[in-house]
């Protein structure tokens, strides 16, 4: 009952990390039709967060310093791979690809995770959750509204898988069973590298950085540049990593990512209330796929633990093995 009840917040979790990260479009968008770069406000967004959390995990790390070298690996992997490098992959993936395509790419990181799990830790995919992976990317298909694309580029399509790595390794690093370093913790020191890392690419002239002060529109309102800056740094980064690290760790890699694929449907949402582009009746559909998908994946999930009773003296363990 302990298991099923830390999968239900898990997944309440890793939903609302999927709504707070599919802000990410409409408040970029705003900045980049006002004049930013896409660098810079990535950039912004990423460093922010990372200074917003700084305070929080200085006092969540009392006492748990060594925590913190212990996982240094790991932090920098997180921040290097799967911040700054998903990030970099997929903007550089635009370039060559319509945003629709670029998207798909990068959501083929949970197949992935599922590959991942069956080759280092033996979890070889059964048959729903097989079932669940073609149900949700047939419904990333059409939630994506890809009818029509022509466009097609090699580089992009490496670019593109380049962030599919990038999704993967955050999903697998993220559910790291708990060694004593919080999740804001985590994602504080994670995000911290991954902007000095933009920071250096945007200094050797790898990645463009330019901004304006110039008014935005959001939602339909003229206002400053600093509220999308703001929505991007404390929504769309700073709370969607940290309960994205806290639900991951509860829910494991592989349905923490089929859950994360719900950012698509919540992205396509926002990007109606708050930029005025409605959505279309096939990109409803695709999201009731999408949610299908995600429902076959979590039945599968539940016969492993529905099994056998657990031993009073694995309970200690249970959180750990769920996180594997």
């Amino acid at each position: 009952m302990g298991r099923e009840r830390a999968m239900g917040t898990g997944i309440i979790l890793a939903l609302m990390s999927s709504a707070s990260f599919a802000t990410s479009g409409s408040f970029a968008r705003s900045l980049i039709d006002a004049g930013w770069s896409s660098g810079a406000a990535v950039t912004a967004r990423i460093g922010i967060a990372a200074l917003m959390l700084a305070v929080p995990a200085l006092v969540a790390m009392r006492g748990r310093w060594r925590a913190l070298w212990r996982d240094a690996g790991t932090v920098s992997a997180f921040g290097l791979i799967a911040v700054a490098g998903c990030q970099v992959f997929f903007f550089n993936a635009v370039q060559h690809l319509s945003v629709g395509v670029a998207l798909l790419l990068e959501y083929l990181g949970l197949v992935l995770v599922v590959g991942w799990l069956w080759v280092r830790h033996g979890q070889r995919p059964r048959r729903l959750t097989v079932a669940g992976s073609v149900v949700a990317l047939a419904g990333l298909v059409l939630v994506l509204n890809l009818m029509g694309e022509t466009r097609l580029d090699w580089i992009g399509v490496l670019w593109g898988l380049g962030a599919a790595v990038g999704l993967a390794v955050y999903f697998v690093l993220s559910s790291r069973p708990d060694s004593g370093l919080p999740p804001v913790a985590f994602a504080s020191a994670g995000m911290s590298i991954g902007a000095v890392a933009l920071i250096l690419l945007g200094l050797v002239g790898a990645l463009p950085m330019h901004a304006t002060t110039a008014t935005v529109e959001v939602a339909g309102q003229r206002t400053g540049w600093w509220v999308p800056v703001l929505g991007l740094s404390l929504v769309a980064a700073a709370f969607a990593y940290v309960v994205g690290v806290a639900g991951a760790r509860r829910l494991g890699p592989k349905l923490a990512s089929f859950v994360g694929l719900t950012e698509v449907a919540f992205a396509v949402v926002f990007a109606w209330l708050l930029l005025g582009e409605l959505p279309a009746g096939v990109q409803l559909a695709g999201g009731v796929l999408i949610v299908a998908g995600v429902v076959l994946v979590r039945i599968d999930e539940r016969p492993a633990a529905a099994t056998a009773p657990v031993p009073v003296e694995e309970a200690a363990r249970e959180p750990a093995l769920a996180a594997r």
